[in-house]
């Protein structure tokens, strides 16, 4: 049974990787199938799907490049993300609705950057756009901003100086709600999986009223695997999946030289996301069944 890899980022959101670098990195590592999931972003998915085609026509090895996309939700005051997969991201609908997403995030990154500039530090919006091409930039760009022009001595100070939820230049953006994400990936024909849980910090209680608040609204999976994830998260999130009668799924959050010694496929080693939990995620989709 093969490898698959269900959450990864490529550099049109915050990763390293441009989407073909990753396909081709996806084949290195022998993965059955990638999810190119960057965050409220379908800007790599033309390329990285084009890339694995290519490769196939010309008689070479390939992987099966999924389309899919990770919003950025709010529940409560806690930071949620929903990941779609399989998404028909060319939808007009779909995509009409993911552009007032992108207006929001760049109305906070206008404000931020004001912010900054308050600091002392010589920094536009522009800017982050000019070094950061096609991008959707996040907090990582401005850590590699500040970084590249030696405002700061590490990501981490960036993030404990200037960028952190808790500093006073961060601006928090207006966010949909898990609800909202759940909605918008069924409307696309794809799948939507509750990513991380763990993560959230919620407690079992608490984290069980949203996965079944969310299930009415049509969730359709959880991720059991992820590259934090201990045994007994894993243990915790497949006794929700059954509870619930939801999908399995999971990824390496794959973020290439943005998130330093997590792998893709494997995370920090001990991860594996098995093909037969693909299979049932295929047989799943909207229109398939």
């Amino acid at each position: 049974m093969r490898a698959i890899d269900l959450h990864t980022h490529t550099c049109k959101s915050d990763g390293s990787y441009t989407p073909a670098e990753l396909v081709d990195y996806a084949i290195e590592k022998k993965l059955a199938a990638v999810a190119i999931t960057d965050h409220d972003s379908i800007e790599g998915l033309d390329e990285g799907v084009a890339h694995a085609a290519a490769l196939r026509e010309r008689g070479l090895p390939s992987v099966e490049v999924i389309p899919g996309i990770e919003f950025s939700t709010k529940y409560e005051k806690q930071d949620v993300h929903i990941v779609g997969l399989y998404i028909a991201y060319e939808k007009e609908a779909f995509q009409s609705a993911l552009g007032g997403f992108v207006d929001s995030r760049t109305n906070r990154n206008r404000k931020m950057c004001e912010n900054l500039q308050g600091a002392g530090i010589d920094i536009t919006y522009e800017k982050l756009l000019a070094m950061y091409p096609d991008a959707v930039i996040t907090r990582a760009h401005y850590a590699s901003y500040l970084l590249e022009n030696r405002y700061v001595k590490s990501r981490q100070d960036a993030f404990a100086r200037y960028l952190g939820d808790h500093t006073k230049y961060f601006v928090p953006r207006e966010k949909v709600t898990p609800s909202q994400a759940v909605a918008l990936i069924l409307q696309a024909g794809g799948v939507p999986i509750l990513a991380h849980p763990p993560l959230y910090h919620m407690g079992n209680d608490r984290l069980e009223t949203l996965v079944s608040f969310l299930k009415a609204d049509g969730l359709m999976g959880i991720e059991v695997f992820y590259s934090t994830y201990s045994n007994q998260d894993v243990r915790d999130m497949q006794r929700l999946a059954q509870k619930y009668d939801l999908l399995i799924s999971g990824g390496s959050d794959f973020h290439g030289a943005n998130k330093p010694g997590l792998d893709l496929g494997c995370g920090y080693g001990r991860l594996f996301v098995p093909e037969e939990a693909l299979y049932k995620i295929k047989a799943a989709l909207p229109g398939r069944n």
